[in-house]
């Protein structure tokens, strides 16, 4: 193809372009190239690492350091909760909660590199693959707050690089994807939909002699055997996982559904959607790469999976990383002249730029309000107020106990497990007994309840005309406002006391009791 031939393409259709012997330096690995992808994953570190202390706890933080060890709960697989309970038990500051994601986050940038390198991209590959995920947005995200996700995202990207061997190359390592898979379970049951996704993809495209591996079901069993726990856990409970998705979809809208597409655009940030996007159009125009086109089925199969079951839009963020690392394949192979190599490098360093803006704690807190950072990334107004909003509560509090300290305080309710998780946290520091906060937010419904002593209530949220009509009294004594104009769930919600409850709390606390 001449020079300008090329150029005359769309970078996305141009880089996806392979010349005939493309696939023939998949017999051996390229070099690893240590120097730049060691350096993005320093550089990210380092960044992560620099901002994890500013801002403070987010809500999701704030609600793991607060569960009781379990084999699960009602919303999710046990290892996050138990890694957060652990770490704040020694150190209870964000910095040290966030370890965990730090080193899930510098670990994806590896994986995604080790894609490129596992399809036969060389240095130049691989510089750009590390660099583009380290620079992605979501990832960022993900890095900086200690969540579910942060751990999912290098669980999804271990079992796609696996995946890539195993087919690319030597079909034991399908016994890998089970491990990953059957461990995995016990941070997120979503990596069983990228399992089967790849599978169904397998049974569209192909290669359907792996479907007579041996290692494929060998991978297969050690993934159920090593998931059991979960899956006892699952039935003996009901399958709470199910109650779970079911009140997740009830919470999404229509709109919200059809939103996850063009969200898509946004997963690692749109300067990186022509690089991706080449990864995906190359699985079908590299005949090098036939065996692994199940991952485009599997790219589709999760994206719909999404939307019709009302998930978070950004559950396809692990295939979207995989797809990365296939396409700085092509990309670097387009970037020959210096012009284009100039433009990726351009595209990286301002999505880079771009996604340390929305997904770090960058700005001064005074400014975030009017900063349309805290409405692009929802994560940034829930890591702040948390100790303003807990004063507040506590003043309420103290103003209905007993001047002489004779009689008991009243307890209080939050309306969701980021309040109950700040009082937990924050409440001893002005006051409040930890052990005299409840919350009916998932788990926390299960793991306490108020004692019958408990008469008099102070309900942190609004709280139903039904509910107010089991006290003899109900005022709103304040509202919660963190001072800052930053937007967030718990900004302008009523604190509520209630007094002379009415009706048995063996009545009222089941009614207390949602999902979301």
């Amino acid at each position: 193809m001449s020079e300008a031939g090329a150029t005359s393409q769309p970078l996305a259709e141009a880089a996806a372009s392979a010349p005939p012997e493309a696939g023939s330096h998949l017999a051996a690995h390229p070099p690893l190239a240590r120097g730049p992808v060691f350096a993005a994953m320093a550089a990210l570190g380092l960044l992560l690492a620099a901002t994890s202390q500013w801002y403070g706890f987010h809500r999701d933080e704030l609600y793991f350091r607060m569960l009781e060890p379990a084999w699960g709960y009602v919303d999710q697989p046990p290892l996050t909760p138990l890694l957060a309970r652990a770490i704040t038990s020694v150190v209870d500051e964000p910095w040290a909660l966030r370890i965990p994601a730090i080193l899930a986050a510098i670990s994806a940038v590896l994986l995604v590199a080790l894609v490129a390198r596992e399809a036969g991209g060389g240095r130049r590959a691989q510089a750009l693959a590390a660099w583009a995920a380290a620079s992605a947005s979501f990832p960022m995200v993900f890095g900086h707050i200690f969540l579910t996700a942060s751990i999912d995202l290098a669980a999804w990207l271990l079992v796609g690089w696996f995946v890539v061997r195993a087919l690319l190359r030597d079909p034991r390592w399908w016994l890998a994807v089970g491990t990953v898979t059957g461990l995995a379970t016990f941070n997120k049951l979503l990596i069983v939909q990228l399992v089967a996704a790849i599978g169904l993809g397998i049974l569209a495209l192909g290669p359907w002699k792996t479907l007579r591996s041996p290692w494929l079901w060998g991978g297969v069993a050690l993934a159920v055997v090593l998931a059991a726990p979960n899956l006892v856990y699952q039935v003996a409970n009901d399958l709470p996982q199910l109650r779970m998705g079911a009140a997740l979809a009830d919470d999404t809208d229509a709109a919200s559904r059809v939103l996850t597409l063009p969200l898509l655009l946004l997963l690692v940030g749109p300067p990186l959607v022509p690089i991706w996007v080449a990864g995906l159009v190359a699985l079908f125009r590299r005949p090098a790469w036939r065996p692994i086109r199940c991952l485009a089925v599997a790219f589709a199969v999760v994206v719909l999976a999404t939307i019709i079951g009302g998930a978070q839009a950004y559950y396809p963020l692990g295939i979207v990383e995989v797809l990365l690392g296939l396409g700085a394949v092509p990309t670097a192979e387009w970037m020959r002249a210096t012009w284009r190599r100039v433009l990726v490098w351009s595209a990286v360093a301002l999505n880079a730029i771009v996604s340390a803006l929305i997904a770090l704690p960058l700005l001064p807190l005074a400014w975030v309000g009017a900063s349309p950072f805290a409405s692009a990334n929802q994560t940034v107004g829930d890591s702040i107020g948390w100790p303003v909003y807990v004063e507040q509560v506590a003043a309420v509090v103290h103003e209905g106990s007993d001047p002489d300290g004779s009689g008991p305080a009243p307890i209080v309710i939050t309306s969701n497990y980021g309040e109950a998780g700040a009082l937990a946290r924050f409440g001893a520091d002005v006051g409040l007994d930890p052990g005299a906060v409840f919350s009916g937010h998932n788990a926390l419904w299960f793991q306490a309840g108020p004692p019958e002593s408990a008469r008099d209530v102070v309900f942190v949220g609004r709280i139903s005309p039904r509910l107010a009509a089991d006290f003899d009294e109900c005022t709103t004594e304040a509202t919660l406002d963190n001072g800052l104009d930053v937007d967030n769930e718990e900004q302008g919600l009523p604190v509520i006391r209630c007094v002379g409850r009415t009706t048995p709390w063996n009545e009222l606390w089941p009614r207390l009791a949602h999902l979301s």
